[in-house]
């Protein structure tokens, strides 16, 4: 083999193995790029991982906080909701007591129409013998009460009548006493007495009485000591002597509570009602 032929081989493998090398440094290169951009990604990872559970752990107590302040932000709204309820309901009880109205009745008529026959039958049925005169009603003590004096009702100056009753209707003159000061309370309307003109009469009163009113009935209810009159024209206000003034309040409008009063003891049993217009009284009869 001559000198050139060496030499051109020469030169050839020298090619193929700069050839070779080149090739084999880009694969080398590529496959260190690539690990390091792996390695990279696992070291920066973590890092981001933590960063982010750093912010979730910085972020934490402040979404805690939000929520405590939520809550005690409702809690505060259902403390002060629930004031504001008691408070309302308070100021409605007291507007309620202020302005409870005051109805009075359909017609005075058709609510009290109880005759004197019919009070007759109820008398006769709770109510002693008749009494002949003062000087008998008072030998009756056993049988008759006192109801000259009380703090519900006032008994005028009695002309022709004596201030007894049976125990039956002294209850119930005490019972209407009550119910009256009750219901001018839960109205707003300061206290009136009840005006009673006329209760237990004796024989020798009606005799009187007949003298100079011959409407009068012979056999009256009153005989008995069941039978009350009370009058709705008139009241007694009651007041501190010490105190101030109170304000009047018109009859019209004490009637009226005074007639709820009497249609619902009417209507529980308790009595007979009459409407006495000429008398201008309520003529009620125990039961």
């Amino acid at each position: 083999m001559t000198s050139k032929k060496i030499k051109d081989r020469y030169v050839q493998l020298m090619g193929v193995l700069i050839l070779v090398l080149a090739l084999g440094r880009c694969t080398y290169d590529g496959f260190i790029k690539n690990d390091h951009s792996a390695m990279a990604n696992e070291a920066v990872a973590p890092k981001i991982e933590t960063s982010a559970a750093e912010e979730i752990s910085d972020s934490t107590p402040q979404v805690q906080d939000t929520c405590s302040a939520q809550v005690q932000d409702t809690g505060s709204a259902q403390v002060h909701s629930t004031g504001s309820a008691q408070e309302q309901e308070t100021v409605k009880g007291k507007e309620e007591r202020r302005y409870h109205r005051i109805y009075s009745v359909s017609d005075y008529q058709v609510e009290f129409p109880d005759t004197n026959a019919l009070q007759l039958t109820a008398a006769r049925k709770w109510g002693v013998k008749p009494v002949a005169s003062r000087a008998d009603a008072e030998k009756r003590r056993k049988e008759l009460v006192y109801v000259g004096v009380s703090p519900y009702y006032h008994v005028d100056p009695l002309q022709r009548s004596i201030p007894y009753l049976v125990p039956r209707a002294a209850i119930l003159l005490q019972d209407i006493g009550q119910a009256f000061y009750d219901s001018l309370q839960v109205k707003g309307v300061p206290l009136h007495k009840l005006v009673v003109t006329s209760v237990l009469r004796s024989q020798e009163d009606i005799r009187k009485l007949r003298n100079y009113n011959k409407n009068a009935t012979e056999n009256s209810c009153h005989l008995y000591g069941t039978t009350i009159d009370i009058c709705y024209n008139r009241y007694i206000t009651v007041e501190d002597p010490d105190g101030p003034h109170k304000r009047e309040v018109r009859n019209d409008s004490l009637k009226w509570i005074l007639s709820e009063v009497l249609r619902d003891m009417r209507r529980g049993g308790r009595c007979y009602v009459k409407y006495e217009r000429k008398q201008s009284c309520f003529h009620l009869t125990v039961r």
